[in-house]
């Protein structure tokens, strides 16, 4: 056992609740996680880990934090991320920041998605003879997984850390995860020239270009539908979807400017980089003589699509605790962020993605043990 102790189980549950940690595109809902770092680093430093906090060069008050425990090479990282979406106040039932305990469930923000799984994989290492280590244990905390992933986009920078094998404890209802769909938002903006409606010949409408820009969007959907395609997921096509549009100001105004903002959720083995240039050449070609100007905008840089293969130590190993296949899921992760730098990764949390984002978020009490002795199971398989 380690020589030195934490706090109970669920007073670091508690603790991690009470510290706010909101991410967001948005300054104003936006709030950092340096409080969370230390927090965790203090009781990582009571396990005998080596720390360090790694604060975002790009994002004053936001940091990751890296603990290890052992030396050598390979290993295990086991990681989640700190921060949480925003949150509806007025819609909660329980007070977000103070872990509320009924219906056999703890109710917080962040209960399920996931500062709570990060107390569980510390309870985990506490339980290990660190002695008998024979390849490193990382315990890694991430920011700003929910707005731009800068605090994965870190890690790649600094190649840190280095292991063979992951676990990242999103919400998958203790079912564990192989692959996932990756994700790119586009701004699309079209420029034309306003007039009076009386006369077409007075104006050229960028809302009519729009109309264009979207059949060549959808035409676009068709084709990557028809030639990409993975059984393993419940949606097996690549996803297009028009989310948002805005053009004009009046209806006796011919329309000078229109915007379209879509997302593009690629399959494992679809290239982020290209999607984009293929998408930038059909609407620049749809809009050919028709004298109104585009401008692409990356609403962020893109999660690239993930697939770890079903051989994999760290999928056989996970398939045989909880007794289910690895699966695939559509929502986005860090995963591919640590698979850029060699290691195989696998997502397995206690979780439920259904109440994620949700006012009410909770994690069921009866999966708490359960996933502590999963990991430290994973501890002993991959270190020990």
């Amino acid at each position: 056992m380690a020589s030195r102790k934490i706090p109970p189980l669920l007073d670091m549950i508690a603790k991690l609740i009470a510290l706010p940690s909101v991410s967001s595109v948005s300054a104003e809902f936006d709030m950092g996680n340096d409080a969370v770092s230390h927090l965790l680093a203090g009781w990582c430093e009571s396990l005998g880990c080596a720390t360090e906090i790694m604060p975002i060069q790009t994002r004053p008050g936001h940091s990751n934090m890296l603990a290890t425990l052992g030396k050598g090479t390979g290993g295990l990282v086991i990681a989640g991320h700190t921060d949480t979406v925003p949150y509806n106040g007025n819609l909660w039932q329980h007070d977000p920041f103070k872990v509320t305990e009924a219906d056999n469930r703890l109710y917080g923000l962040g209960t399920t998605d996931m500062k709570a799984f990060l107390a569980l994989a510390l309870e985990a290492a506490s339980r290990i003879d660190p002695r008998q280590l024979k390849k490193p244990l990382f315990l890694l905390a991430t920011a700003d997984e929910e707005s731009n992933m800068s605090g994965a986009k870190t890690l790649v920078d600094k190649r840190r850390p280095q292991a063979d094998f992951a676990v990242i404890g999103e919400p998958t209802s203790m079912r564990p995860v192989r692959m996932h769909k990756g994700i790119m938002m586009e701004n699309i903006r079209i420029t034309g020239r306003s007039g009076h409606s009386s006369n077409p010949a007075f104006g050229n409408s960028a809302l009519e270009g729009m109309h264009t820009v979207i059949s060549a969007l959808l035409d676009f959907r068709r084709e990557l539908q028809a030639n990409y395609t993975h059984p393993a997921f419940d949606v097996p096509v690549p996803t297009l979807n028009l989310g948002h549009i805005h053009g004009g100001d009046n209806p006796n105004r011919i329309c000078g400017a229109c915007e379209l903002s879509i997302d593009l959720r690629p399959l494992p083995g679809m290239d982020i980089h290209e999607l984009r240039e293929w998408l930038y050449q059909r609407i620049n070609t749809s809009l050919d003589a028709s004298g109104l100007s585009v401008d692409f905008e990356p609403l962020f840089d893109g999660i690239p699509a993930v697939e770890t293969s079903a051989s994999s130590p760290i999928v056989l190993a996970a398939e045989k605790l909880t007794g289910h296949a690895a699966e695939a899921v559509a929502f986005g992760t860090e995963a591919p962020y640590l698979q850029a730098m060699g290691m195989d990764v696998i997502v397995l949390g206690p979780g439920d993605v259904a109440c994620a984002h949700q006012p009410d978020e909770f994690l069921r009490l009866d999966r708490i043990e359960p996933t502590v002795k999963q990991l430290e199971a994973l501890i002993h398989q991959f270190c020990m």
